[in-house]
C-alpha cells in the first residue's frame, strides 16, 4: 500500500495557485504564504505575480497559460524539479467571457471562455493528479474556483455559465478518480467577492426581471481564509462543494 502523509507529517505545502496575479488569486496566494506555505504563482504577467509576493521567501514565480498543454507540462515538471513533490492545486484562472444572450455569441469569444474556464482546469488537474498519484507519500488537494453560476445564471452570461456548469462535473469526476489514490477535490463557489473583475456589481449589474441595481459584495479575505483551511485539512476528510457569497445578493432564482 502506498504512504499517505499524516497529520504529524504535515508542514509547510507545496500550492500551486492559477491566476495569482490579481484578485483572488492573489487575495487565496497571499493568505497561503502567510500561513507558511510554498506557494508557485502562476499567471500570464510576470509583473502582477511579483506585486503578490512582494518578496516573501516561500513565493515562486511561474509564468505560465493554462490554456496551453505545452505550458502547462512545463510548469507541473518545474514543480516536480523544485519542490520534489505538489500536495495542493488551486484551479483559480478565469475569464467572465462575453455579456452577450446565446444568439449573438461569438464562437471565437466562447471559445476563448471556454479554454480559459474548463480546458484550462482540466488541463492543471490533469498534471497535478499525475503527480499526486506517482509521489510519496501520495495524495493531494485539488481545489477548482466554481462560481455561483455554476448553480444559477446571470443574464447573458452562456459561455461563463456553461463552463462553471461543466467545472461542476469536472470536480466530481476528479474526486471519483482520485480517491482511491488520496487525492480529494473540492469546488468553492463564490458569490460576489469584491475584486476589481466584479467592480461593477457594486453599482449597478443586470438584472433577471430587466432592471439594473447594485448588489452587496463581500471581502475576497473570507475566501482566502477559507482556501487556508481547505488546505490545513488532512487527506481523510474531503470537501466536496462549497459555497461563501454576500448575505443578500440575489441567488436562488437570482432574485
Amino acid at each position: 500500500m502506498e504512504n499517505i502523509m499524516t497529520d504529524s507529517e504535515r508542514g509547510p505545502q507545496v500550492v500551486v495557485v492559477t491566476g495569482a496575479g490579481s484578485g483572488l488569486g492573489r487575495a487565496m496566494s497571499v493568505a497561503l504564504l502567510d500561513a507558511g506555505h510554498h506557494v508557485v504563482l502562476v499567471g500570464r504577467n510576470r509583473s502582477t505575480l511579483e506585486e503578490t509576493a512582494a518578496g516573501r521567501g516561500h513565493a515562486d514565480i511561474a509564468v505560465a497559460d493554462v490554456t496551453s498543454d505545452r505550458s502547462v507540462c512545463s510548469l507541473f515538471a518545474t514543480v516536480v524539479e523544485r519542490f520534489g513533490r505538489l500536495d495542493v492545486l488551486v484551479n483559480n484562472a478565469g475569464t467572465f467571457g462575453p455579456a452577450a444572450s446565446v444568439d449573438n455569441l461569438d464562437v471565437d469569444a466562447w471559445n476563448t471562455t471556454v479554454a480559459v474556464n474548463l480546458t484550462g482546469v482540466f488541463l492543471c488537474a490533469r498534471e497535478a493528479m499525475r503527480i499526486m498519484k506517482a509521489q510519496d507519500p501520495r495524495g493531494g488537494r485539488i481545489i477548482n474556483n466554481g462560481s455561483i453560476s455554476a448553480h444559477t445564471p446571470r443574464p447573458s452570461s452562456a459561455a461563463y455559465t456553461a463552463t462553471k456548469h461543466g467545472v461542476s462535473g469536472l470536480t466530481k469526476s476528479i474526486s471519483l478518480d482520485g480517491r482511491a489514490f488520496d487525492i480529494c477535490c473540492t469546488q468553492i463557489d463564490i458569490g460576489n467577492a469584491a475584486t476589481d473583475m466584479t467592480s461593477g456589481i457594486g453599482h449597478a449589474v443586470l438584472q433577471p426581471d430587466g432592471s439594473t441595481r447594485a448588489e452587496p459584495t463581500f471581502d475576497p479575505r473570507h475566501v482566502a481564509d477559507t482556501i487556508v483551511h481547505l488546505v490545513d485539512l488532512p487527506l481523510d476528510v474531503t470537501v466536496p462543494t462549497l459555497t461563501i457569497m454576500a448575505n443578500r445578493m440575489p441567488y436562488v432564482g437570482r432574485g
